[in-house]
Formats: C-alpha cells, structure tokens, sequence
C-alpha cells in the first residue's frame, strides 16, 4: 500500500472514530445526579463522604437547585415526624389506631435530624437556624366524632417512646394557650381536641439542599451542571450508561456523559426518565399528578399569634398528602402563615414542567393500570373536580373552619409544585395508587429511581440510605459500615421501645441543631435494649457503638 494511500486510510479512520456514538462521550463519571433537588444532593453528600475519591456530576434543567418541589415555597417545609399528621395513624375497622406507619415515619425522620447535625458538625452545613427551627406540632380537631379518634390515637402513641413528649387536651382554654387562632371566634359548644409536642419542626429543605450542594461544588471531583435537561439514557455494554443531556442556555446544545451509577432524582420527572432507560423493572409504574395551592398572610399580627403547625382530618376522598394545616413558616428569613393544601389537577409532572407530561409518561404497559386507578378511586377524582371548582369564598370558608376570627383581606393565594403519586401495577390486583416513596432500581444496580411524594424530603437521608442498600449492598454491609454509623449513630438499631436511646438522639441532635430538648424519659427502658451513644460535638469522627 501506498504511503498515500495509508495516509488517507489513517484520516478515515481518525473521522470515523471521532464521529462513532460510542466514543463521542465529553465526560466520564463514577455517578452521574439526575435532578438538583434534596434527594440528589443528600445521596451525593453520602457518597462523597463514604468515597472521597469518585467522580461525581449533579444536572439540573432549571438554572439553579431547589426550585422545584425541594423549594420552600414549594411544600409544606414539615420536618414529618408524625407528631400531628392524622393519616399515618388510621382507624381500622375494629376501632382500634394502627400506629405503624407513625413509628416508621418518626423513626426515618430522627436519621434526618442525625445526618443534618452530622454535617453541621462537619462545617459541610452551616447556622442550623437558616434551615430548621422548632416549631410545635398540633393535631386539631372538633366534633364527637374526630375527638373519639384524637383520644385513642394519643392514647395509642403513648405506649410508645418516640411520641411522650407529646400533650392532650379538650379544654379550650389549654389549646388557646397552644394557639388561640383556633379557639379565638369558635362557637364554646363545639367539642374539640388537640394534641401538642414541643419537639415538632419547620424546615428549609430548599435552604437544606443548597448548602449541601454549595458543599459538593468545592471538591474537585464534583461537577454542576445548570440548564441541562437529560434527552436520552442508553446503557452500555460494560453496564454503564450513556447520557445525552442538553445545554438549554446555548442553543440546546448536546453533549453526552458516560456514567458507572445513574441516580434519577428529579421529582415529578423521575418517571418519564425511568422510562427513557428502558429497565424493565419500570415498566410497571405510572404516575398521577396532583398539584397544591396555599391561602398565605404575612401580616405581622396574625403571624405571631400562631407558633405552630396544626393539622387536622382530611376530608373524604382527599389523598394523604391534602390533609388541612395552619402552618406558621420561616421561608429564606420570612415569617409567614400558610393554610391549605387545595389541590389542584395539571396534566403537568413538574410546576415549571410540560402539560403533555401525562401524555408522554403513558405507555402501552402503564394504560391499563392507570385506567385502573380512575375507577377505583372515584372518590379521589370526585374530590379533585371539587377542589378545582372552589371560589376564593370557598377556599376562605376552608380556612375559618381552622381560624374562626380570620380576615380575607389578610390572606393571599399561592400555588405551590407538583406531585406524582406512584400508580404501580399489582400482578393480582391491576392498578393500584400509591401514597408515599419508592425506589426503583436496575437488576444490575447501574441505575436508581426515586418515585413519589410525601413524606419525602423530610425522610430524604433514610430514602438515601435504602438507595444505597439496594445499589451498593456489599459496600453498605462492609467498608462502608463503620462510616454509616458514624455519619448516623442509630443506623441499623431502632429507637422506639428504647428510652434512653430515644432520649440521647433527641438530646444530642436538638443541641447540635439548635431545637428545642426533650423531656426527661417517662419510663425505664425495657430490659435487653442497646443503648446508642451519641458523639460530642467535637469527637464526632471518634463516634463508637
């Protein structure tokens, strides 16, 4: 052959190799973040505690973090401890509470409170006080009937030692002392009942998830990218997978990134993405999109006579996630009062999302099942016709059932983001609605999705945490271990049923984050209980089990 002639076979070949799919990658990761919300920056956190060394990229479509569901504005910014939320404790057919669900959720929600004072005590955040604060739960609720249920649910959940420094009332005056908006203008028969805890909490999960990003941008091995918007997923055949993303502020733009691990944490846009991958374990889900709106006041006056959130009953039909509360807020410095949720009905997965996101995430697998739901869930659609036909008169009404002496003219209105609810088909029973979180993940644990809505935020360390059980389960249970523990000094133990246990992480985290100190133990605990050492804040490194 020619020199001329191999010469030009060299060019070919350089072109050929420069234009072939497979290795026009401008990156390449060990994990790649889909999502700029709270759930990607927690795992990301995690994991680069835990490997220090691997290379991370966290893409987000908007043009800075927390401005979808993750920001203040945009949920009820609960620390959700099941202090006061009525539907973790439902009523079963024999009349007794069933108490579970309450347990599970406190319990996920003190791993929270640890991974927070774990990173404030390792300058990873800052000023506890700019992203929580106490603020005291209430359950409230009036009529023979709700008072019947307040009774038995208080009684249930002082059995257990996650609930004792919670309180119980049907005197007026007392709950008038916990928050005179509810008393203040209510007819004196009117039976009612409350339950108070002053270990409840407001959070910034908005503020929460800037910080820990804020964090990340500083290692050298971590990388944001804004205004990038995912526009394929294609696994490889070495099991990693090839990311087209979109540059939206240069002319969309694409380029692709090879990743190892791919977490989709994008909130009502993890769905479609779980989709594009093309994992079977996908193909099961589908997704119903319920919006909410707020009344809100901000007038000085008002706002400082209610230092609590109360929640009360949701109305039948309503899902879980449009239980009625009064809500005092602290949103980036502002003190605010927000009474809702009115839920609203979008075909839209995101606020700043598409109205054919419905359309789009509907597939020949999910159609049956989500018709499915429609039918079994009539009252649900019934509600939500309701709720879309209320006047601002009817909203008002809502809210003076709650705060009797209200006035309209101090009250605004405010839509709030979007949810999908997980619809998930059942082999036996079709298609089922579900309430709460999931994660999805890839048989060869490549790549993970989290799907759903409340309690979210408030659990994202303990949803993390599963994530990486169900991902990385041999690292969890071996070199990552020691780690877990002392990131979470409780991991892998329960706290309930445990006094003393219960009474050192409430202790050690209020300190630490600033909130308000549990009560002394009522009880001893019971016998053959581990106790669980919290560290002091300076040998937080040092922590031993």
């Amino acid at each position: 052959m020619s020199k001329i002639k191999l010469a030009l076979l060299t060019v070919v070949v350089s072109v050929a190799n420069v234009l072939t799919p497979a290795q026009a990658k401008d990156e390449q990761v060990d994990v790649l973040l889909i999502g700029g919300g709270i759930m990607s920056a927690t795992l990301g956190t995690y994991l680069q505690e835990l490997e220090p060394n691997w290379s991370m990229t966290m893409v987000e479509r908007l043009d800075g973090v927390a401005q979808e569901s993750s920001n203040g504005w945009n949920n009820a910014g609960t620390g959700h401890s099941a202090l006061m939320e009525l539907n973790y404790t439902p009523e079963m057919p024999d009349g007794s509470i069933n108490v579970d669900k309450a347990i599970k959720v406190n319990e996920a929600f003190q791993i929270s409170r640890q991974f927070w004072a774990y990173q404030v005590n390792n300058d990873v955040m800052h000023d506890p006080e700019s992203f929580i604060r106490t603020v005291n739960h209430m359950s409230f609720v009036w009529g023979d009937k709700n008072v019947n249920f307040l009774r038995k649910r208080y009684a249930e959940l002082q059995k257990h030692t996650l609930f004792q420094s919670m309180d119980y009332s049907e005197d007026p005056a007392q709950i008038a002392e916990w928050a005179p908006l509810l008393i203040e203008g209510r007819d004196p028969n009117q039976p009612v009942a409350a339950t108070h805890s002053v270990l409840g909490t407001d959070v910034n999960y908005g503020e929460i998830t800037r910080q820990l990003v804020s964090n990340l941008t500083t290692k050298d091995n971590f990388e944001l990218q804004l205004n990038s918007e995912v526009r394929a997923l294609k696994q490889n055949a070495d099991k990693s997978w090839t990311v087209t993303i979109a540059d939206l502020a240069n002319g969309e733009k694409e380029h692709t990134i090879d990743a190892k691990f791919v977490f989709i944490g994008a909130g009502g846009a993890a769905l479609p993405l779980l989709q594009a991958s093309g994992i079977p374990e996908g193909d099961a889900y589908g997704g119903f999109p319920v919006g909410g709106q707020f009344l809100i006041t901000e007038n000085p006056e008002v706002v400082a006579q209610h230092v609590n959130k109360a929640y009360g009953q949701a109305e039948v039909g309503a899902p879980p996630m449009s239980v009625p509360h009064l809500d005092a807020r602290r949103i980036d410095g502002k003190e605010v009062l927000l009474f809702g949720p009115f839920a609203t009905f979008s075909t839209k997965f995101l606020k700043n999302g598409s109205l054919w996101d419905l359309l789009g995430a509907t597939t020949t697998d999910n159609v049956v099942p989500m018709m499915e739901v429609g039918l079994d869930n009539f009252n649900l659609v019934q509600y939500l016709i309701q709720q879309v036909m209320l006047t601002d008169d009817d909203r008002f009404a809502e809210l003076q059932k709650y705060y009797p002496s209200a006035k309209k003219e101090d009250w605004r209105l405010w839509t709030a983001g979007q949810r999908v609810q997980i619809i998930k088909n059942d082999p036996e029973k079709g298609g089922r609605l579900q309430f709460g979180t999931e994660v999805v993940s890839s048989a060869d644990s490549s790549l993970a999705a989290l799907l759903g809505a409340s309690p979210g935020a408030s659990t994202a360390a303990p949803i993390m945490l599963n994530v990486m059980e169900k991902v990385f389960a041999d690292k969890v249970a071996g070199e990552w271990n020691a780690k877990l523990k002392e990131i979470i000094p409780s991991y892998g133990t329960k706290l309930n049923g445990n006094v003393e246990a219960t009474h050192q992480e409430l202790t050690y985290t209020s300190e630490i984050l600033k909130l308000h100190p549990p009560q002394k133990p009522k009880t001893e605990a019971p016998a053959g209980d581990e106790s669980i050492t919290m560290p002091e804040k300076e040998d937080v490194a040092n922590i031993e089990l």
